[in-house]
């Protein structure tokens, strides 16, 4: 039978989703997904185990389709510690992207080493997300175990690593670890020496290879046994693959509402940032994503939709028939602590509830809030320098909601846009098996399977006042909490 299929895997904080595309023009023919279990900050873990559990049960699923798989990869969540002794086995639940529990370990490492230093080595500065700030945690709270770890690696990583047998990664994932130069593609090992200076970090760390390549075959085990021998992509972190899957280009502005927000775009040169507001990631080709990174987003309109006990529908028409503005509410949406602006500890705060303030008004409010917290870390980026002259596209959970789409237009003043592919991570990962299993670049792969993006909201209201006056509120707030 030909092989003329391939599996693009978003593995995220939530569930792992398998996405099956036409090799020839990237149709999609199928897609299985399988929940996660469920984390929470402050202390956010995972057992890497329940990713491979995950992974094996959605590709089970789609098991008729086996014998026509060339080549697989993986997008998943950044960030996270997975730490391996000498038979492969865990030494401990992994920490992830939104565990906030190293955030004074986050501040001892700026201590130790400038914010500046940091972000010229790294395009990044340590925050509790950060890899870096996660092993100097397990350093603090359990000494010896780093000196056990026998491979440290990302949760994509991981997986990679259990279909392939395979201990490599690619410039795109590797600069969220805190410990990795996007600007020279390779690995900084002093800066982990600020953690233990006896361990041979290089030693510990997968070796580097080009987004694009394979990093082995599917090995032979019984569980995925019709697989072996498929390609196997290196893998890369989900919002890389998302920009993949989008086919972003340079001026276009990438909005990514799921468990966390992110905002970013395309450069050809990296942007540092001392503040650490922003991080200067590679992504999975021979550029920059420069990105802004919020822990709070469609999480809180979940959070209000069950306040108000309605559906995800009927939580879109409150919101929608609440004008700009919202009445006077406002809503600054920390309610897990924060990471853009950096405040771990911090809560969620709302201000100007009146006796007439409505369930309209508090819907409003909240999606105005989550849009405007992305929003403000993207004035930041146009303040380095990044252009954002092109398209507006959304993706994740909450880029299905009208009241996203819509406000989000009318914050902006712009048009927004979708890919109709959906699930762009798990696309995006499907591209970049397509590229490991022809022999061609990733954005090479994109462009030929480049579809046109729908416009799915036009501004109708100008609601550019409102971001004004969360910034200045905002603002405020991190200035009364730092």
């Amino acid at each position: 039978m030909k092989q003329d299929l391939v599996a693009g895997i978003d593995s995220s904080t939530q569930s792992c989703t398998v996405m099956l595309r036409s090799l020839e023009n990237g149709k999609v023919i199928a897609q299985a997904r399988k929940l996660h279990p469920p984390t929470t900050p402050p202390c956010s873990e995972q057992d890497p185990q329940a990713w491979w559990d995950a992974l094996v049960s959605a590709l089970t699923e789609l098991k008729q389709w086996w014998p026509r798989i060339a080549g697989l990869a993986v997008g998943g969540q950044g960030h996270g510690l997975v730490m391996l002794d000498n038979h492969d086995r865990p030494l401990r639940p992994a920490k992830l992207w939104n565990d906030t529990e190293s955030a004074p370990q986050a501040r001892e490492l700026c201590e130790k080493i400038a914010p500046e230093e940091w972000a010229r080595l790294t395009g990044s500065v340590p925050g509790p997300a950060m890899t870096i700030s996660k092993l100097a945690w397990t350093e603090q709270n359990y000494p010896g175990l780093l000196e056990k770890a026998h491979r440290i690696m990302l949760p994509f990583d991981y997986l990679v690593y259990r279909l392939s047998g395979s201990f490599v990664c690619e410039r795109g994932g590797a600069s969220g670890t805190g410990y990795f130069n996007p600007f020279t593609n390779s690995w900084e090992p002093q800066l982990a020496a600020v953690v233990n200076s006896q361990i041979d970090w290089i030693s510990r760390w997968p070796t580097i290879i080009p987004s694009h390549q394979p990093a082995g075959v599917v090995k032979l085990m019984p569980e995925l046994a019709g697989l072996a021998g498929a390609i196997v992509g290196v893998g890369t972190g989900d919002n890389m693959s998302a920009a993949l899957g989008m086919n972003l280009k340079t001026g276009d502005t990438g909005i990514s509402i799921g468990t966390s927000g992110t905002l970013y775009g395309i450069t050809n040169k990296g942007i540092t940032d001392s503040t650490g507001t922003i991080n200067g990631y590679a992504d999975a080709a021979d550029r920059f994503i420069p990105m802004i990174t919020t822990l709070n987003a469609a999480k809180v309109t979940d959070t209000f939709r069950k306040m108000l006990r309605v559906t995800p529908d009927e939580f879109d028409e409150l919101a929608l028939s609440s004008p700009p503005g919202a009445n006077g509410l406002q809503l600054v949406p920390w309610l897990d602590g924060e990471r853009t602006p950096n405040l771990p500890d911090a809560t969620g705060h709302m201000r100007g509830l009146r006796t007439t303030t409505t369930m309209q008004d508090m819907a409003r409010a909240t999606v105005e809030g989550v849009l405007c917290g992305l929003l403000a870390g993207g004035l930041v980026l146009k303040q380095h320098g990044f252009t954002d002259d092109g398209r507006i596209i959304v993706t994740g959970g909450g880029a299905k909601s009208r009241a996203y789409r819509q406000i989000l237009a009318d914050l902006t003043g712009k048009p927004v846009w979708i890919s109709p592919v959906g699930e762009t991570a798990a696309a995006g990962a499907a591209i970049q098996a397509a590229a490991a299993v022809l022999g061609c670049t990733n954005i090479e792969m994109a462009d030929r399977w480049s579809v046109p993006l729908e416009k799915v909201a036009g501004p109708q209201q100008d609601a550019r006042h409102v971001l004004d006056a969360y910034v200045t509120y905002a603002n405020a707030l991190s200035g009364e909490l730092q």
